[in-house]
């Protein structure tokens, strides 16, 4: 199966081709992909083919099935369905089998969509190249040594090897755009609120958003469109119309401010990903847009500042699982103690284990003012640097990540250089912006660079009108690993 998920819907609609067709296409591209990246951990054969014979009975009947009728999607591990296994890339959760849809999956399925796969991921989403899976580790598309990026890494390779589906991803400190850049996909987080986080395993509640990763803004919009909205079930959601994201981005981005920050260009940023991101400005600007240069001066603290809010908000949230109600339980404990301490022991990965670790010491008597209430006042500052932008300009640009995709194995023994590359990210999660990474460029060992945009709160159309004007002048977002695919 070729195209893009529009096309896909188009065809389906217009009678050319059948939703048991399109399925079984998109069941062909994992079967394909599948043994050499490790991007799915479970595939719903039986139940999609299923779904999409009744889908094509009820077409021949003229009934209206949905905007998405008979497009396969896929779902991050970590977001309950009701077939099989919602692990969230954990042996404490290994055996889950979520008693009910999350919000997205729901709005998918009246939309007439159809679940073909739940994708790896990092253990609960804390990781940065989806090598923290309890069922091993995904590869890059372009560059199976390298890692993909995380958590959400399974959906971005998958969804640069593959065509025609929709991928939901999470995205707390940058989980979806930084694997999108990694592996050449458009990766749209967006903002806090506006799509619900009903049914989705938390990590950290304040920053956690549910998004999507798909070959083009064209695309991402038509999804944003359908899971977007106010959901009773999630109290922190946004009671906000939701428009129509497939005819706002064909609008004319002429006259539209862009903010560059010297925070959001460090040193650290590597030549090559700079001069790609320097050029997809340049295209924005040759398209009308304006740059001015911002200040941002608090950005500097935001990787410290999630990091102690993530891992607090981790400590708390991840304490429910205790092997008593569900999840991985010891055998034979001798007592209380033992059964948490050891089912904990047993079903958490290192990664998991130091965060919970930080979280619980920075909320602990004596240090909570030091570290956890310093890091929220630092927060606000970063959001009062936003909000001062946004006085100035229309959207923030910058790199997605200061490198490319690096060698799997590269960081993984040294937390804080793997945490490092998630520095331009986190700034979105902390302000509850939206942002979105779009491919810009390879670099000369052909690794995929992304150039990324800060929105304004529930402006969410505008990223993505910034993002399809510049793929209306390029073609970086066409570009595959077509050795891996078997598709150019």
């Amino acid at each position: 199966m070729s195209g893009t998920v529009c096309q896909v819907r188009d065809a389906i609609r217009a009678g050319e081709k059948t939703a048991t067709v399109v399925v079984g296409e998109a069941l062909e591209q994992i079967a394909r992909v599948n043994p050499e990246l490790r991007a799915v951990l479970e595939v719903y054969d039986t139940s999609a083919r299923e779904e999409a014979a009744t889908i094509d009975c009820r077409l021949a009947q003229g009934e209206n099935v949905g905007p998405l009728a008979g497009v396969p999607y896929t779902v991050k591990g970590n977001i309950c369905t009701p077939q099989g296994t919602t692990s969230a890339g954990s042996r404490i959760l290994e055996t889950f089998r979520s008693p009910y849809s999350a919000t997205v999956v729901e709005r998918l399925r009246q939309a007439g969509a159809i679940c073909v796969g739940k994708t790896n991921l990092d253990e609960f989403g804390m990781g940065s190249s989806t090598e923290n899976s309890a069922f091993g580790p995904t590869c890059n598309p372009w560059k199976t040594t390298h890692v993909p990026g995380g958590s959400s890494g399974g959906a971005a390779a998958l969804s640069a090897a593959t065509r025609g589906m929709i991928h939901l991803g999470s995205d707390t400190g940058g989980s979806i755009r930084q694997p999108a850049s990694y592996c050449g996909v458009t990766g749209f987080k967006p903002t806090y609120g506006h799509v619900s986080r009903y049914g989705l395993v938390a990590f950290a509640s304040s920053l956690d958003q549910i998004g999507v990763l798909q070959a083009n803004a064209a695309d991402a919009a038509l999804a944003l469109g359908v899971i977007a909205g106010h959901d009773p079930l999630d109290s922190t959601s946004a009671e906000r119309a939701v428009p129509s994201y497939e005819e706002e981005i064909g609008a004319s981005i002429k006259g539209m401010r862009l903010g560059i920050a010297p925070e959001l260009f460090p040193d650290g940023v590597e030549g090559e990903v700079r001069h790609r991101v320097e050029q997809a400005i340049a295209v924005l600007q040759q398209l009308g847009a304006t740059t001015h240069e911002i200040e941002m001066p608090h950005l500097q603290y935001a990787n410290q500042v999630y990091v102690l809010i993530s891992a607090a908000e981790a400590s708390s949230n991840l304490a429910r699982f205790d092997g008593v109600h569900y999840g991985h339980r010891t055998p034979d404990p001798a007592g209380v103690q033992e059964l948490y301490s050891e089912s904990r022991a047993e079903g958490f990965g290192p990664e998991v284990k130091r965060r919970v670790m930080v979280g619980t010491f920075v909320l602990s008597a004596g240090y909570y003012d030091a570290f956890y209430n310093k890091a929220c006042k630092v927060r606000q500052l970063i959001r009062r640097d936003f909000d001062s932008a946004y006085d100035k300009v229309d959207a923030v640009v910058c790199p997605t990540s200061p490198v490319t995709a690096f060698p799997m194995g590269d960081r993984l023994d040294d937390p804080l250089k793997l945490y490092a590359v998630d520095v331009l990210t986190v700034p979105a999660n902390l302000a509850s912006v939206p942002g979105i990474s779009i491919p810009c460029g390879l670099t000369g060992a052909g690794l995929p660079v992304g150039l990324q945009l800060f929105g304004r709160p529930f402006e969410d159309g505008t990223l993505l009108r910034l993002a399809h004007a510049y793929q209306s002048q390029t073609d970086h977002h066409t570009q595959a690993p077509a050795a891996v695919c078997g598709w150019s």
